[in-house]
């Protein structure tokens, strides 16, 4: 617990020191496999998956978050909500560069939101590969207001409820889901593989990564909607409400919401088997066919 005079909000909007990250074809078509991912162009490894876009940014990524907060609070991390931007895919062979920095805290009633923004430029080619906004909840910190930027809007509008989604996809996880993922993901947290370590931090057991619910996600959107080029996913962006766990299944349902910005723009959210919200307020956004 802290009273917020020790978080350190002269790091606030300042870029740490850059990474850099060779894509190997190889670890792509994992990370595909890994999140049984149908795609071709990621299983022939083309492209790597989206949310791969995480892979080379985990590091910088969390200490940005953490650069903020007290050294009491840095092991409280909680993933809360990501925003990919993607400008284009990553392409195995390339050579990436990514910097980080905090750009927000805020204070709630059960701890403390600080909002990381990433960008991942390609060294090979010279342009920016995509955004992404991180957003760690530290619960049981305290903090007063407000500070920096917010993190970006998506929400889901309520009133979309008065008619059927526009497509619904089902999905399993494995048994040996989270070995897998953690393995081509470079995520090998204990939460995600010792039953023991999990039921003591509180959950029934291992629980499926984050992102890896995020990569189920899009791919679940990618097939219904631009199944023959998923380079038209522009934005991605997920509130994670709980985890989901192996064997389960979850269900993601979206809603068509016109085009805006010259982007057709779709909101969904996933629950699992046991009836509990996995994601909400999530929001993608394609660029339209051609």
């Amino acid at each position: 617990m802290t009273d917020g005079t020790s978080f350190d909000l002269e790091r606030l909007g300042s870029w740490g020191a850059r990474g850099t990250f060779e894509v190997d074809r190889r670890r792509t078509i994992a990370y595909a496999a890994a999140t049984n991912d149908p795609i071709q162009q990621h299983l022939d490894g083309v492209y790597a998956p989206p949310v791969f876009a995480v892979v080379p940014a985990t590091v910088l990524m969390a200490d940005a978050a953490m650069s903020v907060v007290p050294d009491e609070l840095m092991l409280r991390i909680l993933h809360g909500e990501h925003d990919f931007r993607f400008h284009r895919p990553i392409e195995p062979g390339e050579t990436l560069e990514v910097r980080a920095r905090p750009t927000g805290i805020e204070g709630k009633s059960s701890g403390v939101v600080v909002t990381a923004h990433l960008e991942t430029h390609s060294v090979s080619n010279g342009d920016l590969v995509n955004e992404q906004y991180f957003i760690g909840f530290f619960r049981g910190g305290r903090f007063d207001g407000a500070r920096g930027e917010p993190s970006p809007a998506h929400f889901f509008d309520e009133n979309l409820r008065a008619r059927e989604p526009d497509f619904t996809v089902s999905q399993t996880f494995d048994a040996d889901q989270t070995f897998r993922y953690a393995e081509a993901a470079g995520d090998p947290m204990p939460i995600h593989l010792v039953d023991e370590f999990a039921k003591a931090m509180g959950q029934p057991g291992i629980i499926i990564h984050g992102l890896c619910t995020i990569a189920f996600i899009s791919h679940a959107l990618i097939t219904r909607i631009s199944p023959d080029d998923p380079a038209r996913l522009k934005r991605l962006a997920v509130r994670l409400s709980s985890p989901a766990f192996p064997g389960q299944t979850i269900t993601t349902a979206t809603w068509a919401t016109g085009n805006r910005d010259g982007r057709d723009r779709y909101v969904f959210e996933t629950w699992s088997d046991s009836d509990q919200f996995v994601i909400q307020d999530g929001l993608a956004e394609f660029v339209p066919a051609t």
